[in-house]
């Protein structure tokens, strides 16, 4: 028996949402892409005129409400995650979300709910998961190849500063660039965080400073299984997207460095030189947005839990929100102190 077809609706057809569009229509011959919505629509016909979308809407209401559609695939703005989840919920739909399901934690709590009460599979987006190199690590650890990990270091620089009006609306660099960070620290140490110590900074832009957030900054990290880690981020790195981690422990060590534009290495009497890192995320993470694809639509066929709960999206907003208070009022947070605010 032919497994059945997954119709899905894309929700925003901006830089992120086209990448998935692209991704279903040249990957997984067993879904349909069977309708878009986007804000302005003027803004995707083009794109789904080329790539053969027939239905394409402003409301995305009209996609959610579609009997025939089996999953959504959030793309939109951060401040629409979290409705277009209730909604898509009530009505029935599995649901893959972009990062971060919301910036207030009642939200972001209250979608969770919906979904868990609809009994729909919910996959948030933190796509470094799925990364071939992390994810080979990550097992390493996991198969305690180091030992019982000590050290965790996750370092993460973008190759240019985002806009300033970008800046005003992303919820602060914790919450918008180090927030995927958060998620492979507990994803590679297998443990949760406890406490956060955050220093931070404005080194690139002084706009950016001016627009109430910092662009540099190092968080330490102490997770319930002991280890220790840290993360280094930086809104620009002059040579490229760095994108490294070492986990070190009692029997040894994993690393992953960063991914080049070519392999290629020059070797003469004057030096030996090799090629920059892949230039940001679409270059360097182009497997890993497939693979998380992948596995949400295995979880739907297959009606098994999704890799990336909408618990996992939490966690790093909280710790993203006692990195924030911590870089405040210069001390260390706890995050059960971050979990009393709310009531968690």
């Amino acid at each position: 028996m032919n497994k059945k077809e997954i119709r899905v609706a894309l929700i925003g057809a901006g830089r992120i949402g086209k990448l998935h569009g692209d991704n279903i229509l040249a990957q997984f011959p067993g879904v349909k892409l069977a309708g878009v919505a986007s804000v302005p629509m003027e803004a995707a016909l083009e794109w789904t005129r080329q790539k053969g979308i027939e239905r394409v809407t402003e409301d995305y209401r009209e996609l959610v409400n579609d009997p025939e559609i089996d999953a959504v695939l959030i793309c939109s703005s951060t401040d629409t995650h979290a409705e277009i989840i209730i909604e898509a919920a009530k009505a029935g739909k599995h649901i893959f979300c972009e990062k971060p399901i919301a910036s207030s934690v009642p939200r972001i709590v209250e979608a969770l709910e919906a979904a868990n009460k609809a009994g729909v599979k919910l996959q948030v987006g933190f796509n470094r998961r799925f990364d071939p190199h992390f994810a080979k690590a990550q097992e390493m650890v996991k198969d305690g190849k180091i030992g019982d990990l000590h050290l965790l270091r996750i370092t993460s620089r973008d190759p240019e500063a985002p806009p300033v009006e970008y800046v005003k609306v992303s919820g602060g660099m914790f919450l918008d660039m180090t927030i995927h960070d958060f998620d492979m620290a507990r994803f590679l140490s297998g443990s949760e965080v406890e406490e956060v110590y955050a220093s931070g900074a404005v080194l690139v832009d002084p706009a950016i400073g001016e627009a109430g957030d910092i662009d540099t900054a190092v968080i330490q990290l102490k997770f319930a299984n002991g280890a220790i880690g840290t993360i280094d981020n930086s809104r620009r790195a002059a040579y490229g997207y760095d994108q490294r981690i070492e986990a070190f422990g009692s029997k040894g060590q994993v690393a992953v460095a960063n991914v080049p534009e070519s392999n290629a290495v020059l070797s003469n009497g004057e030096a030996v030189v090799g090629e920059k890192p892949q230039y940001f995320f679409l270059e360097r993470y182009q497997q890993s947005f497939i693979r998380e694809l992948r596995d949400f639509f295995e979880a739907i066929e297959k009606d098994t839990p999704t890799p990336v709960t909408g618990q996992d999206g939490l966690e790093p907003v909280l710790i993203g929100l006692a990195a924030a208070l911590s870089v405040k009022e210069n001390r260390p947070v706890k995050l059960d102190e971050i979990r009393q605010q709310f009531g968690l």
